[in-house]
């Protein structure tokens, strides 16, 4: 679970900024919005609003971005390019990403300082979510002249064989620019078994969705998972798109790609070996996708149908490429609102309604809203303004994303304004009480009929 996310010097944000999922105490609608741990409340739920180009997006970028720094141990090439642009001497400006968050029941800190492509300090503590003091598990520094100096807690520093361990980690394993959480995590040590659970979350927990997105080995699970499949098809036929039944195509790999790519298909296996899960996702000519699975030692590729029922009750298969962009994007929300229903998954999700009708994405969210016995976390941007209902959220749930005069994203909740739990909050955000709306003011006096256009 995600409890707060800390920016600074990336896209948008040229200053530190916060987001939180933290219940403000003198709001006492929906109680079972609160999740609890240790007698400290989260919350389950939260959406962020803004104009366009008001940094909403990039606040879920930059998500996305510490989690795959931490997943692909490196800092992607183009980060410094995305560097707050408005600071004068940006060279010497370092970009912050922290994020505080709970696995398996721990709280941790996490944090990364970058610049120019170097790590110069990375941290990683268990949080005391502000009751107590937080415990150190490690931190590095990077000095100017390269060298990565590292920091245990004291039982690790008191220990021979960790100081052992220590400096091998120094002048061997770390490297400046790249980040030690994951490298830690499979190391053998009584002093950090910690890191492991932490960097689980970062694997296998919180996942970001973004509108370029497609379901990821959704066609593998419908085909293994049968509790899963009766419960896609269940959904995708309540949404009236058509489709009567999902199915998986699953053949042989020679097969499917022929005799006559024998030499393309053992790159293709060697990849499939070499990928953990024994599978690869591709896209087809036509603009399909397809997964390569390994399963009792041969290599199938499987994609997903979809069965529709037209005139006289016949029946027609259709792959995705033959399907809306708003069908496929609903099958991103199947194994994602499954997941934060029974699990303790946190989806991330960049423009929530796109490719969607309004109606059906508030009705989602306000089965999920409702829904007292989830486990999980559902984040999302949003222009939406259907979705602003306080039957659907609490007001410390609802965020707004705007840009000051010097270009930098400002964030805050709809609970720093005084409002009453009966407002119409819709009304009020259209009107930009709230700000976060575009300001259209000139637009109704560009008189466009007087320019010269080619004809």
């Amino acid at each position: 679970m995600i409890i707060r996310f800390i920016v600074e010097n990336l896209f948008s944000f040229g200053e530190r900024r916060e987001f939180n999922l933290l219940p403000s105490p003198k709001y006492t609608r929906l109680s079972h919005h609160k999740y609890n741990l240790d007698h400290f409340d989260f919350l389950k739920l939260s959406v962020i609003y803004g104009a366009n180009g008001s940094g909403k997006s990039n606040l879920i970028k930059s998500i996305s971005y510490l989690i795959d720094i931490i997943l692909e141990e490196e800092i992607p090439s183009r980060i410094e390019q995305h560097k707050f642009k408005f600071h004068k001497n940006r060279s010497d400006v370092e970009i912050l990403l922290g994020i505080e968050f709970i696995s398996e029941g721990i709280p941790f800190t996490y944090a990364l300082k970058l610049n120019e492509g170097i790590i110069i300090n990375e941290e990683l503590f268990i949080s005391g979510v502000g009751k107590c003091n937080d415990i150190l598990i490690f931190e590095r520094q990077t000095t100017k002249n390269g060298k990565i100096n590292t920091k245990f807690s004291s039982e690790f520093e008191e220990d021979i064989e960790s100081k052992t361990l220590k400096k091998v980690i120094e002048k061997n394993l770390s490297k400046p620019d790249k980040p030690l959480l994951k490298l830690l995590s499979t190391l053998d040590n009584p002093f950090l078994t910690n890191l492991e659970t932490a960097f689980k979350w970062f694997e296998r927990t919180v996942q970001v969705i973004t509108p370029s997105s497609r379901p990821a080995a959704l066609a593998h699970r419908i085909d293994t998972n049968r509790s899963f499949h009766k419960y896609a098809n269940d959904t995708m036929c309540s949404f009236h798109t058509g489709i009567k039944n999902i199915k998986t195509e699953k053949k042989p790999i020679k097969e499917f790609f022929g005799e006559d790519n024998l030499s393309d298909l053992d790159e293709l296996m060697k990849e499939i070996e070499e990928s953990p899960k024994k599978m690869i996702g591709l896209r087809t000519r036509m603009g399909d996708e397809i997964l390569l699975v390994k399963e009792d030692n041969e290599v199938y590729v499987k994609r997903l149908i979809l069965e529709h029922e037209g005139l006289n009750n016949t029946k027609a298969n259709f792959y995705l490429n033959e399907e809306s962009d708003g069908t496929i994007r609903l099958l991103d929300y199947i194994p994602a609102f499954q997941d934060i229903v029974s699990k303790d998954k946190v989806y991330i999700v960049d423009e929530i309604e796109r490719s969607i009708h309004p109606l059906l994405i508030k009705e989602l969210i306000h089965k999920f809203s409702g829904d007292t016995k989830t486990k999980g976390q559902l984040i999302f941007s949003t222009h939406e303004s259907n979705l602003l209902d306080q039957e659907i959220f609490r007001q410390d749930e609802i965020w707004f994303a705007e840009k000051d005069r010097n270009g930098c994203t400002d964030l805050y909740a709809l609970s720093e304004f005084k409002e009453h739990h009966t407002k119409n909050i819709r009304k009020g955000y259209l009107n930009g009480r709230y700000g976060g709306i575009p300001f259209l003011g000139n637009l109704k006096d560009l008189n466009w009929n007087n320019y010269a256009f080619a004809q």
